[in-house]
């Protein structure tokens, strides 16, 4: 009998121990059940778009000149799949009843490895899988992709948080990747002669139409996105927002810089978040051994477990013209750990050429969605034909490394557990959004189409701009010359570069761009101005623009010129400005706001070394760095 007691108290102790290691780690909830723990905006619900079994492990959603959604699943995350052997799958969504919800899927491509991202193009789509960015496409209508070609190969592969991903069409038409900074040497299957692009701290921007490629400003790491402007966002994990304030063609005109990091973290409430989910147990022990490290080691440090970013994913900005006033143009993170979707509003800084991120006024302790399953992993956003904003849910147990997390810790963890589910939200005003069918762009009459550059939903706008990108013809120029002078400032915008494009513009609509209304209008045509000598005049007297954002992009655009004139106004608006880092960094990004000739110019009109301040000390140490590098001074000097 003692020995029958002995052996039930053995089991029970046994059975509560397995209990507890059960207990660490909540389990999966039913997609109704998960949306029933979001705490969202009071004007604001979630409606269920796909889940399980029609996707899994999804990461990124879009849809095509249809309106057919296309979704990539990732189900080797967070591990590398062997050679030949990926899982990564490109799934074609389809609602057949109309009644909003996927009810059948068939599968476009399958067996990738590290497919994380995809851009519809030409009719088939552009998918980011490193070290490829390939173009798959349907050539026989079956709705199977049959023709794989890899366009730009010899992206970084090591880690699959930091690849190359985020495929987005600017407003330029150039297609923006995020490179996460990672070293990579880069080829383009049409231009193999032009050897390999080498990628360092830079992500990566190309012109499939013109056949261009090169390095662009950012280390964006998963999330960048675009606002009406063009203005560039993205997201790392712990800096949920930042942004590149001068574009990498003009760091570059001499490639000397000291310094040339240009990535400014706009959010001015820095890293906290307001969760309602606890942290995991593993994440709670590593801070607790992490901060007892520090503590001994007498560092002035301190690691958050909860309440602080760290895995920031996906930032997009809204453009759907559906949501009530005042969401337009703001900016949507998730917060993978968090279980969270946080929202920036983005406002001019009346001091300086950069923007803000604010917390909106009803979200000043809490988040735009927050939930209270710790399964929910918002990973990315698109903002759909119908005016919604599509969440995309990866939803697995697990979202961290397995690198990351102790051994001793990582035991009792799957890493794989969940990856049979997956969800995609519509994000929607109670309100309502557009009910509108999407037309085939491809059938439209000219006119149609770009009418639609002057739709108030961005999908729509992109869509047609794309459209007219892959196959320009000249029965659309006047229709784009009329919108380039309408009133509707994203019709213009869409107008200007179009036109640019396709060797159609004319400078008196570039002059006109140049005194619009709009803050973002002069700013793009500044850009546009460059191409065009005679409008160098008009480009230096922007100078002196009411907007910050607007003068610095004056003297960028001021700086491709290294005449006397130049040098004259360069040198007058570092006096003027230059104790802003950014207005200094872009006259000295030039070989005019560089040289000598501009240091005569400081000293005989402005007396510059008279009264030495520390920008003006920072200035003339950057210039003589240059002109060492250059070879024009020697370090002695």
């Amino acid at each position: 009998m003692k020995g029958n007691v002995t052996h039930i108290l053995f089991s029970i102790l046994i059975l509560g121990f397995s209990s507890c290691k059960d207990d660490k780690y909540a389990e999966a909830l039913s997609p109704e059940e998960s949306i029933a723990t979001f705490n969202i905006h009071e004007n604001f619900e979630v409606k269920l778009f796909a889940s399980e079994p029609h996707i899994q492990d999804p990461v990124n959603v879009v849809f095509d000149e249809k309106g057919i959604a296309y979704a990539v699943e990732m189900p080797d995350y967070p591990y590398k799949p062997e050679e030949g052997k990926g899982k990564g799958v490109i799934k074609r969504l389809e609602d057949t009843d109309g009644d909003g919800l996927v009810d059948a899927s068939t599968v476009f491509a399958e067996g990738l490895a590290d497919a994380t991202n995809l851009m519809p193009w030409k009719g088939g789509l552009l998918v980011t899988a490193a070290p490829h960015i390939y173009y798959l496409k349907d050539t026989d209508n079956d709705g199977v992709a049959d023709s794989k070609t890899s366009v730009f190969s010899g992206f970084f592969e090591n880690n699959s948080e930091a690849q190359i991903t985020n495929l987005r069409l600017g407003i330029d038409n150039w297609i923006y990747a995020a490179n996460n900074g990672q070293r990579s040497d880069v080829t383009y299957k049409d231009a193999p002669e032009e050897g390999p692009l080498q990628l360092r701290g830079a992500d990566f921007r190309f012109r499939l139409d013109k056949q261009l490629f090169e390095k662009e400003t950012g280390t964006a790491q998963f999330g960048q996105t675009f606002d009406d402007w063009g203005n560039k966002f993205f997201t790392q994990n712990t800096l949920h927002l930042q942004q590149t304030v001068i574009p990498n063609r003009y760091l570059e005109r001499h490639g000397k810089l000291s310094n040339s990091s240009v990535n400014h973290n706009l959010s001015d409430h820095e890293l906290e978040m307001f969760q309602l989910t606890p942290p995991p147990y593993w994440r709670a022990e590593r801070t607790r051994r992490r901060n007892i490290q520090y503590k001994e080691q007498e560092l002035n440090r301190v690691e958050y477990a909860e309440d602080h970013f760290t895995g920031a994913s996906g930032g997009t900005v809204y453009d759907g013209g559906y949501f009530p006033e005042g969401f337009n143009g703001n900016i949507f993170t998730g917060e993978v750990a968090g279980n969270l979707v946080h929202r920036d509003v983005i406002i001019e800084d009346k001091y300086s050429p950069t923007l803000v991120a604010k917390r909106a006024s009803e979200e000043l302790d809490k988040e735009f969605l927050a939930s209270t399953d710790p399964w929910f992993r918002p990973v990315g956003f698109t903002v759909g034909p119908d005016g919604a904003l599509f969440m995309v849910d990866f939803y697995r147990q697990h979202i961290e490394t397995p690198v990351s997390i102790p051994d001793d810790l990582k035991e009792d963890m799957d890493f794989m557990k969940g990856m049979d589910r997956g969800r995609i939200y519509r994000i929607v005003p109670k309100s309502g959004v557009s009910s509108t069918a999407v037309e085939d762009f491809t059938k439209m009459d000219a006119e149609t189409l770009v009418s639609h550059l002057a739709n108030k939903n961005g999908w729509w706008r992109t869509t047609a701009q794309r459209i007219i990108l892959e196959n320009p013809k000249n029965e659309y120029i006047p229709l784009l010359k009329s919108l380039a002078s309408n009133e509707d400032p994203n019709a213009q915008l869409h107008a200007l570069y179009l036109l640019q494009s396709m060797d159609a513009l004319e400078l008196d609509l570039v002059k006109e761009a140049l005194k619009s209304d709009y803050y973002g209008i002069r700013k793009n045509a500044l850009m546009i101005a460059e191409a065009f000598p005679e409008l160098k005049g008009d480009i230096a007297a922007m100078i002196n623009d009411e907007s910050p954002i607007v003068s610095l992009q004056a003297i960028l655009s001021l700086g491709n010129y290294e005449d006397d004139f130049t040098i004259n106004q360069l040198a007058k608006a570092l006096v003027e400005k230059g104790e802003n880092k950014w207005f200094r960094l872009g006259i000295l990004s030039s070989n005019a706001g560089s040289s000598e000739a501009i240091l005569k110019v400081l000293e005989s009109e402005y007396k510059f070394s008279e009264k030495i301040e520390d920008w003006k000390e920072a200035y003339l140490k950057e210039v003589d760095h240059i002109l060492v590098e250059k070879g024009i001074r020697t370090k002695s000097e």
